[in-house]
């Protein structure tokens, strides 16, 4: 009776370990199927997200033609405002595949089992003019999709995409800007970043506090063919020996900005929810940043011999690692003038400081 049932016990595990292992393999295969067809869905989506960022950039510009017929702002203002719009989309579209590739890469990776996006989570990422619920008009709302989920009865905080660019330049002691090495046309600044507003009392939303963070990248085009030297810590411009066809040194600098704002909005009420709206106010902001330096770099360009060169010289420049200002904007409608003033010196340790100033638009008003 003992060997009768070792043997019968052996028998069943056997027969339990080639079900074990074909179950297994059955999903296996399955669960491959089920990552061919979600990459290749992956795949479909990022093969619209062009078709989709023309479309929002489309509205956009017959909004801006539309208040250019009304003359609520200028041709250039217009211009300006269709330029902000196209790089913008162009950005869209390249965070926008980002994800998407990234989404692949980790279900190749991790399989469908551990990392599945699902039905659930398809199409939760939505770039799209309005805020989450589709609520608000005039902003670019990037974030996850509301899945029918009720409103929040006071929406007390809103986020959004901060972009703006303009000149830039530095203001030295004793010279003024007409005099400046640096070009005034030909310096610029960019700032890309994400802030978040907060209404600051529960019966008014004329003061907000507007906080978040930002890159900000400062060009300065030099003059003169002349370029930055490092001599034992003093940095000082210098004639370059041959003629240069480009000089150029740029800082990149994470910061943290916050601000006050103020201005009149206009309270929308609901059935089961209310929201202030400042679409097309008067706003005005108020406040600083502070963060790091986190790159420098001087980019020359010239012909040495008949062969032209590019020289990118990367660090070394005494740039102040701790960068802190001044900023403030002033906008009626989507589109904001914006400055900014480091309080800290370029460079560091300088018998002359010089302190980076910018002038330009902002676009991330709601």
């Amino acid at each position: 009776m003992n060997t009768i049932t070792r043997l019968a016990v052996l028998l069943v595990i056997s027969l339990t370990i080639t079900t074990v292992n074909a179950q297994n393999k059955e999903q296996d295969s399955i669960n491959q199927v089920k990552l061919d067809q979600r990459i290749e869905s992956l795949e479909k989506e990022k093969a619209k997200i062009e078709d989709e960022e023309k479309e929002i950039l489309k509205a956009k510009i017959a909004r801006i033609n539309s208040q250019l017929d009304d003359k609520v702002i200028t041709a250039a203002e217009a211009e300006a405002q269709k330029k902000a719009a196209a790089e913008l989309a162009a950005l869209n579209i390249e965070t926008r595949t980002n994800i998407i590739n990234s989404k692949i890469e980790l279900l190749r990776r991790n399989g469908i089992d551990n990392y599945e996006f699902g039905k659930d989570n398809e199409d939760s990422f939505v770039i799209r003019i309005g805020s989450p619920d589709g609520e608000s008009d005039g902003i670019i709302y990037i974030g996850e999709k509301t899945k029918n989920k009720p409103r929040k009865y006071d929406l007390r905080t809103t986020e959004d995409v901060v972009f703006a660019f303009g000149f830039n330049n530095a203001i030295i002691d004793g010279v003024s800007l007409d005099d400046s090495p640096y070009k005034i046309g030909g310096s610029g600044f960019m700032e890309l970043g994400y802030a978040w507003k907060t209404r600051l009392f529960d019966n008014t939303n004329f003061w907000r506090l507007k906080y978040g963070f930002s890159f900000q990248w400062n060009k300065f085009d030099i003059k003169d063919n002349q370029f930055l030297v490092n001599n034992d810590g003093d940095i000082t411009l210098q004639e370059f020996p041959v003629e240069l066809t480009k000089a150029k040194f740029r800082t990149t600098n994470l910061v943290f900005p916050v601000h006050l704002e103020f201005g009149p909005s206009k309270k929308i009420e609901k059935k089961d929810y209310f929201r202030y709206s400042t679409y097309r106010k008067l706003k005005i902001g108020i406040g600083g940043y502070a963060g790091l330096n986190i790159g420098s770099m001087q980019k020359l360009k010239y012909k040495e011999d008949g062969n032209r060169i590019k020289d990118k010289q990367r660090g070394g420049f005494e740039v102040s690692e701790f960068v802190y200002g001044l900023s403030g904007y002033v906008a009626l409608g989507e589109v904001a003038l914006y400055v900014k003033y480091d309080l800290n010196p370029l460079f560091k340790n300088q018998t002359i400081n010089q302190n980076n100033i910018s002038v330009g638009v902002r676009f991330d008003m709601d």
